[in-house]
């Protein structure tokens, strides 16, 4: 099979390709990865979707539907078909794609499913769908390889063939006790050029890396990047091993982690969906606009109280805006930085000052760079030394409240327990507006008037 980008001309021709009849349909669709049908299925109808589904086959159709976005509802598409074949489908997926996938329908939907499954199936399913969907729990994949620490080596490949027949891909073997105990891990490589009588015992490697079964899915993710593994072991808290989470997960993770910073910073709320309607974007937006609304009025309220500088000196309202502007621009540009290093690194306290002093510096210089380049404008354009020496401190000083503040404020934000993403635009937004129109206002009331 070709595999290439799914661009324009491809949808176009899939879609052409719907209109015809289910033969040349499935001829047209052989040509196509199972990833991208399922980027096809975000610009079709329910009903296109349903009727590919049922032309293409189990494995590829439970590639399909594991490979949809969780905004796609795949649900959907599993509730709607013929019982024998939806069966078929979540028996070929993975345990952990499976109770993803169900997790989003209503329990009396969930128990229709998983009552036409398999008893050790269905065990399985319902099992991660015990843990919350965003732990190590929800996360992990119960199909892995597990051999006992006491077995020799040719016991040890004879079982690892054995449980292979169910696991599609490892890349890690799990040790584990009598009691299911974690006791390490094992490369397949050492157990092949090991010697005949070898053990695993003196093989295993304790010293690694492991969750627990309610590690936030963020941290999971930071191990295996950091660690550069394929793979995490899952224990209770008593440490028995319950399953694995791989890399591919964690990039999913990643991406979902990273979406819902993105919109949290721009100040919409992680609940509206990307390819949601206009009813979920204006419920999920209204409420901040709102708060927006109200941090507006307060800046408003320093303009109305330093209402005689600006009748003697109209032209600060043009410079006002630039102030403003470049401030929220400064502090936006910290706040960004700040965000992703503390979703990174757990900062010290040191390493939290530092950053800090860094903004600081940085809207330091800054200001007093585009504060010159301001001071120059008004020299040439408005003949007033003191107009220009009025923006060039008010431009400088927003800039380094814009700094301290988009760095300082997601720091305590974190520290107190709130989300440093969904709170610190609004704040900085408002300490930004208020204190450099106040700033350009004060400095023209003592220096102008």
């Amino acid at each position: 099979m070709q595999l290439f980008d799914l661009d324009k001309n491809d949808v176009t021709r899939l879609k052409q390709a719907i209109g015809g009849d289910d033969e040349q349909l499935k001829i047209t669709l052989a040509e196509y990865h199972a990833s991208e049908i399922a980027i096809l299925f975000e610009s079709i109808s329910k009903e296109d979707r349903q009727r590919i589904i049922n032309l293409l086959s189990i494995e590829i159709a439970s590639e399909v539907i594991s490979e949809m976005h969780e905004e796609a509802h795949p649900e959907d598409i599993l509730l709607q078909l013929h019982p024998d074949k939806r069966t078929d489908i979540i028996e070929e997926l993975d345990y952990d794609d499976a109770a993803d996938i169900i997790s989003h329908l209503e329990q009396h939907e969930q128990e229709e499913i998983l009552e036409d499954l398999s008893e050790d199936d269905a065990s399985n399913i319902r099992n991660l769908l015990s843990y919350h969907e965003e732990t190590a729990g929800g996360l992990m994949n119960t199909e892995f390889i597990r051999i006992n620490i006491n077995l020799t080596k040719k016991d040890a490949i004879d079982e690892i063939i054995r449980q292979s027949e169910e696991v599609e891909e490892f890349y890690t073997v799990f040790v584990v006790d009598d009691e299911n105990t974690f006791k390490g891990i094992v490369s397949l490589k050492d157990i092949i050029k090991a010697k005949g009588n070898a053990k695993i015992t003196q093989m295993v490697n304790e010293d690694v890396v492991y969750v627990h079964h309610d590690t936030d899915q963020e941290e999971v993710a930071k191990l295996i990047s950091q660690y550069n593994i394929t793979s995490i072991p899952v224990v209770d808290d008593h440490m028995k091993l319950l399953g694995r989470v791989t890399f591919d997960d964690v990039i999913d993770v990643l991406e979902d982690e990273n979406t819902e910073d993105i919109l949290k910073i721009s100040g919409v709320s992680e609940d509206e969906e990307l390819g949601g309607n206009w009813i979920e974007a204006v419920k999920s937006r209204l409420p901040w606009l709102i708060i927006n609304l109200a941090t507006a009025f307060l800046a408003a309220s320093v303009i109305r109280h330093f209402d005689a500088t600006i009748t003697n000196f109209p032209v600060l309202s043009a410079y006002m805006t630039i102030i403003a502007g470049m401030g929220g621009n400064a502090a936006t540009q910290a706040l960004a930085v700040t965000v992703r290093r503390i979703s990174l690194y757990d900062l010290t306290d040191s390493q939290s000052y530092r950053a800090v002093l860094k903004e600081f510096t940085v809207g330091l210089i800054n200001g007093a760079v585009t504060g010159l380049i301001v001071f120059a404008v008004a020299l040439s354009f408005d003949s007033n030394p003191m107009l220009g020496l009025v923006v060039f401190l008010a431009m400088t000083g927003n800039l380094i409240i814009a700094g301290v503040t988009g760095a300082g404020i997601p720091l305590i934000l974190k520290r107190i327990g709130i989300d440093p993403a969904i709170a610190s635009s609004i704040i900085i937004t408002t300490f930004t507006d208020v204190l450099g129109f106040l700033l350009i206002l004060g400095f023209a009331s003592q220096l102008l008037l």
